[in-house]
């Protein structure tokens, strides 16, 4: 590959009021067996999009991009030819204004947030489908999925709490396709939703930030496990380190007394989260599984009042009818009563059946009770009462684990908060029997009295009756006597609640989302066990039965059980989120109020140095194009004896086009994202005599600005001051650029999304629609792809010039270029320059 030369230079130091190093590399020339050389990087795809891009976030493990655009539509689109995959369209159920986006760390969920709706949705990757979303207290503006790489998040123990629950319960039955659109992930007979959830057994944490310091953790993108008080302002941007020991923020900070705001930056310390961190997975695992299934739950509960129909309020809307407009003095549970003893009606009541009530609509509305009522009695069996039992289940060993406080009380879970969650499950269980005997019960009544009314209708109409429906024995008769007696009464009261004086069908009652007590509630005087537990003394209040409350609806226990819950729930994310502490603020510099406008995707960016527990952050502070950019280095563990870093990096004000002139040039930086833990991704726009003449990815090495062989300083600054107002004494390391970059012809680029592990980037334009891709470890071949726009050709269209520029050094391998040459009639094509730079 030629010689590399490197010089290292420094100004007297009186001449230095700041340490400033210049770095020059001198490349030897490139060749690539025999080849012309080629441009850096492979560019893959490039697509001009129909919609403006607000968002966009590579996966951290496959060769995939997530995109939102300003409709509220989500897309993912593979490297190759920028091929979409699937998109989301915006809906009233997720939202339509997208805020940010977040990979988790394995690559199968993204999660997106929303402003309109204030939820965050995770979505599944290989079927474009919401596993699940949860509403918030406030709009998300930043998010960041964070991985833990500490072994002690994935031990044996961890992974045995999940097995024992599968061993010990049965596996939940899917949810009925038909009933809901929501529960996708219940719907599939293979699907395990827990499984998909909560993903690989190393913990998992989701970060959120919004307005007036409002930040959220989230294990597994479903527990919340702390909820952070300790900042002001609206959150840009934050990043929790991989040993879960140091969250950063970056804010927007309004201050009275300063029309412009202020970019500020805070450390915050959460050691606990690592300490405990076993203990951390352990419970959110648990709760994972407590959150799914109240989900499920509440979707059950949804299934069930699908198939409960209007249809069966039918009866008491035709009765209350007959009594408005009947004119006898007799009741209408007379008038049954007299049909049935002498077979006779009064005309009232033979209109009622025939001209309103119809044999025909009597036949439904039964076949459309029995249909109904079976449908709740199979849920409730089945799904109901499953959920139930599992969570039940996952309660008591929450309660096992609370009550070894040695190793749980620092994380705040409470023994009384889980028990009256388990009371309040249990009281669920009862209300769900409950519901199960008014079903057997209304069941057996309803297809008695509508197969002797069926046939006494069929007599008034003198149609041929079967001799089966006129068999009815002396049980019979007593029993739609019984019906008629208990459901038939007239109940003025009632007409003030529901607008009908009857209650004949006690099902929906049940299924009803409304705090006001049962309108007709079970009888629990003729019940042997409620009245042995009523005069006990002993049992009536013991903590070892569940309570019991015979006047509410399902709906209201339901709600019941989710409120103490997330009592359970919320307590944890209290005491954790109380431990926070700030260790570092830092005031940056004022934001212009005209650079707010134009979307920011990565600066100020952050990144996590996991191999050395490092957290650095890059921003800069002169707006959109700034002539430096600014890098700080923080430990995450601050009992560790490395030193914080601030350093600014600039590009050399130089750049030869010719063996004997040079024209001055300036560069700017528009974007900046960390590659990898070794280079820092940019995109820049070149000036040469004040005119802007092009637009330039690059790569930036880490060790030309942090490797150097010089004194390492501890950062030192006046808190009371601004960082923008302390810029002469921040350390400027000075590079020039020879080989790692690409001239973006016919593009004005503007913004920039890397992802070093798959190394790849996304090069997106100023006016948002425009976007290229490439491959950052393969040089260009000079082969455009088909669905490559025409103007992308122009990268090799020289190649003929580049190799005769070089052809006379063709013949010493080892020469040495101080000067490299550009096409003189391609002056700002840096691409073709050979050598390396740092």
């Amino acid at each position: 590959a030629g010689s590399r030369e490197a010089a290292v230079t420094r100004a007297p130091a009186s001449e230095r009021p700041t340490p400033v190093v210049f770095l020059k590399v001198l490349g030897g020339e490139r060749r690539c067996r025999g080849r012309n050389i080629m441009p850096a990087f492979r560019q893959v795809g490039e697509k001009q999009l129909p919609n403006e891009i607000l968002y966009m976030v590579w996966s951290p493990k496959r060769d995939l991009i997530a995109l939102a655009n300003k409709t509220g539509e989500v897309l993912l689109h593979r490297l190759a030819h920028f091929q979409r995959v699937w998109s989301l369209a915006p809906n009233e159920n997720t939202g339509k204004e997208v805020t940010s986006l977040a990979w988790r760390p394995d690559g199968k969920v993204l999660a997106f947030s929303l402003a309109d709706t204030q939820r965050v949705v995770l979505c599944d990757v290989e079927k474009a489908e919401i596993l699940h979303y949860f509403t918030l207290e406030n709009a998300v503006t930043c998010m960041y999925w964070a991985e833990v790489t500490d072994q002690k998040s994935a031990t044996s123990s961890i992974s045995l709490i999940d097995e024992e629950g599968s061993l010990v319960l049965p596996k939940l039955p899917a949810l009925p396709k038909s009933y809901s659109t929501s529960a996708k992930i219940f719907s599939e007979e293979k699907s395990d939703e827990v499984t998909k959830l909560l993903g690989d057994k190393r913990l998992n944490v989701l970060v959120l930030g919004g307005d007036c310091g409002f930040i959220e953790l989230y294990a597994y993108g479903m527990y919340k496990i702390a909820t952070v008080t300790r900042i002001v302002g609206r959150c840009l941007d934050l990043c929790l380190s991989s040993d879960l020991k140091a969250l950063s923020v970056i804010t927007e900070v309004q201050l009275s007394k300063e029309p412009e705001p202020i970019i500020s930056y805070f450390q915050l310390d959460t050691t606990l989260l690592s300490d405990c961190l076993p203990e951390v997975t352990r419970m959110a695992r648990k709760f994972t599984h407590i959150s799914t299934l109240l989900q499920y739950q509440k979707l059950s509960l949804a299934c069930m009042c699908e198939a409960w129909e209007d249809i069966l309020m039918q009866m008491d809307l035709r009765l209350t009818k007959f009594v408005q407009e009947k004119n006898t003095k007799t009741s209408v549970q007379e008038e049954f009563m007299q049909l049935l003893m002498w077979g006779k009606a009064s005309p009232e009541l033979q209109s009622l059946l025939m001209s309103q009530l119809t044999v025909k609509g009597l036949k439904k509305l039964g076949q459309s009770i029995e249909s109904s009522y079976s449908s709740i009695q199979k849920l409730v069996i089945s799904h109901l009462q499953s959920g139930s039992e599992a969570l039940l289940f996952h309660l008591n060993e929450l309660k096992g684990m609370a009550m070894w406080k040695q190793k749980y009380q620092p994380l705040g879970l409470d023994v009384p908060a889980i028990e009256d969650a388990i009371n309040a499950v249990g009281t669920f269980i009862l209300k769900a029997n409950e519901l199960l005997q008014v079903i057997d019960s209304s069941m057996k009544s309803f297809k008695a009295f509508f197969r002797w009314l069926y046939a006494a209708m069929l007599r008034m109409s003198d149609d041929h009756v079967l001799p089966e429906l006129n068999k009815m024995t002396h049980r019979d008769v007593s029993f739609v006597a019984d019906f008629l007696s208990e459901h038939f009464k007239e109940a003025p009261e009632l007409y003030d609640q529901k607008g009908q004086y009857f209650n004949v069908e006690r099902v929906g009652q049940y299924l009803k989302d409304e705090d006001d007590d049962l309108v007709t509630p079970p009888e629990t005087e003729g019940n042997p066990w409620y009245s042995f537990l009523q005069n006990s003394v002993h049992l009536k209040d013991s903590p070892l039965l569940f309570p019991y409350y015979p006047n509410k609806s399902l709906h209201y226990v339901k709600r019941l059980v989710e409120g103490q819950i997330d009592c359970c729930l919320q307590k944890p994310a209290e005491v954790i989120g109380n431990s926070v502490c700030q260790v570092l603020y830092m005031p940056l510099y004022k934001l212009n109020l005209s650079d707010s406008v134009v979307p920011r995707f990565s600066l100020p960016s952050f990144w996590n140095d996991k191999s050395s527990n490092l957290q650095y952050v890059v921003f800069t502070m002169h707006g959109t194009e700034s002539p430096r950019i600014y890098i700080l280095r923080r430990p995450t563990d601050l009992s560790r004896s490395i030193s914080s870093r601030l350093i600014a990096a600039e590009f050399g004000d130089f750049l030869c086009n010719s063996k004997t002139e040079s024209k001055e040039s300036q560069f700017s930086f528009l974007d900046v994202d960390f590659y990898d833990d070794e280079l820092l991704t940019v995109v820049l726009k070149g000036h040469i005599d004040n005119k802007e003449n092009c637009r330039i990815l690059a790569q930036l090495p880490m060790s030309s600005i942090y490797n150097i062989e010089e004194t390492e300083e501890e950062l030192s600054f006046d808190s009371g001051k601004r960082l923008d107002e302390q810029i002469d004494h921040i350390p400027v390391r000075t590079v020039t650029v020879e080989n790692q970059s690409r001239t973006l012809e016919n593009m004005k680029a503007q913004y920039i999304a890397v992802n070093g592990i798959r190394k790849v980037s996304c090069v997106l334009s100023s006016n948002l629609r425009h976007v290229r891709v490439f491959e950052m470890d393969v040089e260009d071949d000079g082969e455009v792809d088909e669905e490559e726009e025409p103007e992308s050709q122009d990268v090799s269209g020289t190649k003929e010039e580049t190799a005769n520029a070089h052809g006379n050094s063709e013949n010493s391998e080892t020469a040495v270029v101080k000067n490299p040459v550009l096409p003189e009639d391609d002056a700002s094509s840096l691409e073709y320059v050979p050598g390396t730079w740092s």
